[in-house]
């Protein structure tokens, strides 16, 4: 196959990977499947790489050390580049937590081994990836670590094997086997590894070393070859979703539609390639690499200073600044050293890459080492850094995992002559209340009994954790043995029937269940143990659950504050609250209607107004991370909690 000289149509085929990228993270919704992009310039690279290593192994001049100066010149400047430029945004930005873990991926990335790192965290498509300034870099872990292995592979089959073509052929099947068996069991592991995504750079070698063919190919079947790639590749593009099984089956599409586009410009100038040459498309293209190493940090810090997301007008403005920021990068890094107009010798280039990687490892410990130096931070955005950590006592009263016993319970407020009568029970939101709980125990003059168990709820089911099912007996138990009169359950109600917004399903009394299924559980859970207190004559006060905010969203406090922006409107909108919270809603109302024992305690009017549910009230952040609520949110709801101490109904 004829792959050498300067082909246009593959400049414009990196246009037509990086613009669904830019366009996909951004939030325009019409390429929900731009991700693909990634895998375009997978087929690309491994088809241009592959042309150079066939080139020069046949001809046997091919060195290592020259290949892997070629890919650090290629590579480490302008990576270089954006990694400080997002860590010192990241300094004035982020908080101690986000900047020590920016740290780390820092130190990951400097090793081409940040994707190692990224399958064991969240998943690329989950809302906690927003957080991440580096994320997009997994990629070019993926193809470097490729190319460690790659040219080695080569010469071996091409030395010792005659028919080497073959073999490279079952690389490629063997990868894409491993892809489809790991996509649904692991698909961290398939959408991150190496193993599972070699097959997308082994489609563009394959293509690479193809023999020429004895016969021309007449020119209506590479035109009609180029279209049908080029639709196949649009197709992903804009049909594809965060919901799409991916790589899996589905990357066939736009790795097979890449390969047909390479292969059909290569026979001649038919329509798609003549689209892929045209100058805007082109230009782009010779961006395309700066581009995409700078659009995703700028998504990133422009989403952590943003009150509401990045809306689409302020969307484009961004995106220009990432095109001005990649057109200067291009003009004043990359250009500069693939010209050899800086560290010109092979050594000097080997030399400087491992420089750059040395002292990017050292700062990335660094930071990880001093925790994302809080030291930073100071005035209002070190307040609200601080209201991340709980200070009056939660943690002394509730059971967590590391916990040998699950004993903890507490008897919280002041000195009062007659056994407390009053108990909360529940997971972490029920400690997550003993601000209040506190303080109306003081102004009563009396105790009242905590027992929190991190992600028990207080239900009556078959819990499948032993550990859960004996705390919540064990109380059961307690509540009786003490005469208790009044007992509030409060809970991250939502998280044991819906799971993690972020797609974490681990929490759910079972996994298997849709999600009609977990409503149900949920539902003759919570009725099972309203049943068993009221049976014991115990008045129930059932604790609505607190608005959950958007993932990420409570660092952006910080961010705010560090850039002297406010904070008003920040929070979630109403109707999302109520739209998960409507089934539990519901079946609370029910059981309060249908026994007048059963009482009702709704946290929401108190905490959402004008349609929003604040994260900050009066300069204080009412939370401490996306769910549980700070030492401020959870004093804030005392009043709530006056009709318990007092007896009295709240219905």
């Amino acid at each position: 196959m004829h792959t050498f000289g300067n082909r246009r149509d593959i400049d414009g085929l990196r246009a037509l990977a990086v613009i669904p990228v830019v366009l996909f993270h951004f939030g325009f919704d019409a390429f929900s499947g731009g991700f693909v992009g990634v895998d375009v310039f997978f087929v690309i690279s491994g088809f241009l790489i592959t042309s150079i290593l066939f080139r020069e192994i046949s001809a046997g001049r091919f060195s290592f050390v020259d290949f892997w100066a070629r890919r650090a010149r290629r590579i480490i400047p302008a990576l270089s580049v954006v990694i400080l430029a997002t860590l010192a945004m990241g300094w004035l930005l982020l908080t101690a937590k986000d900047f020590s873990e920016l740290g780390r991926t820092v130190r990951y990335q400097s090793l081409f081994i940040s994707n190692i790192l990224f399958m064991r965290e969240h998943g690329y498509f989950e809302p906690a990836s927003d957080l991440k300034p580096l994320l997009h870099t997994w990629s070019l872990a993926v193809e470097e670590q490729y190319y460690i292995f790659f040219p080695l592979i080569m010469v071996v089959m091409i030395r010792f094997f005659r028919q080497w073509r073959w073999i490279l052929l079952g690389l490629l099947l063997v990868s894409f086997g491993l892809n489809i068996a790991f996509i649904e069991h692991k698909p961290a592991f398939t959408f991150f590894s190496l193993p599972t995504r070699a097959w997308e750079l082994l489609c563009g070698a394959m293509l690479a070393v193809l023999p020429v063919p004895k016969r021309a190919v007449r020119p209506w079947v590479y035109q009609l070859v180029g279209l049908a790639g080029m639709v196949a590749v649009l197709l992903a593009v804009f049909t594809f979703d965060r919901s799409t099984v991916f790589p899996g089956w589905a990357a066939l599409l736009p790795v097979l539609g890449t390969t047909a586009l390479i292969w059909s410009g290569a026979q001649g100038p038919g329509p798609a390639a003549r689209l892929l040459s045209l100058r805007p498309l082109v230009w782009v293209g010779l961006l395309s690499y700066s581009l995409y190493l700078w659009h995703w940090p700028v998504y990133v810090y422009a989403n952590a200073v943003s009150i509401d997301g990045i809306q689409p007008f302020e969307a484009l403005g961004w995106m220009a600044l990432a095109l001005g920021l990649a057109w200067l990068s291009l003009r004043y890094v990359e250009l500069p050293f693939r010209e050899k107009r800086l560290l010109a010798g092979r050594t000097s280039i080997l030399a400087g890459g491992l420089a750059a990687i040395v002292v990017l490892v050292t700062i990335g410990s660094a930071i990880r080492s001093a925790d994302g130096v809080p030291e930073r931070l100071s005035g209002k955005a070190l307040e609200y850094a601080q209201t991340r950590e709980w200070r009056a006592g939660q943690m002394k009263c509730m059971v967590v995992t590391q916990d040998k016993s699950i004993d903890k319970a507490c008897l919280v407020g002041g000195e009062q002559a007659k056994p407390p009568t009053q108990a909360f029970w529940g997971d972490s939101h029920a400690a997550a209340l003993m601000p209040a709980i506190e303080r109306n125990a003081r102004t009563e003059g009396r105790s009242v009994w905590l027992f929190s168990m991190s992600a028990c709820p207080p239900i009556l089911s078959d819990e499948p954790r032993q550990r859960c099912k004996d705390f919540n007996q064990q109380t059961m138990d307690k509540v009786l043995s003490l005469g208790i009169k009044d007992v509030v359950l409060a809970s991250n109600w939502s998280l044991y029937v819906y799971g993690r917004e972020d797609g974490d399903k681990k929490v759910l009394l079972n996994a298997h269940d849709d999600t009609a299924q977990a409503e149900q559980r949920m539902a003759a859970a919570i009725k099972a143990r309203v049943a068993a207190l009221r049976e014991a004559g115990v008045q129930v006060w059932l604790f609505k659950e607190v608005p959950l905010q958007r993932k990420g969203i409570i660092d952006r406090l910080t961010s705010l504050a560090r850039i002297g922006r406010s904070a008003d409107g920040l929070g979630r909108p109403l109707q999302e609250h109520l739209a998960r919270q409507r089934f539990l809603g519901d079946l609370f109302a029910s059981l309060s209607k249908a026994d007048p024992g059963v009482h009702v305690i709704d946290p929401t009017p108190m905490m959402c107004t004008d349609g929003v549910c604040s994260i900050e009230v009066n300069g204080a952040s009412q939370y401490k991370d996306e769910d549980h609520l700070s030492d401020a949110g959870g004093a804030r709801l005392s009043p709530l909690f006056a009709p318990v101490l007092l007896g009295t109904s709240h219905n």
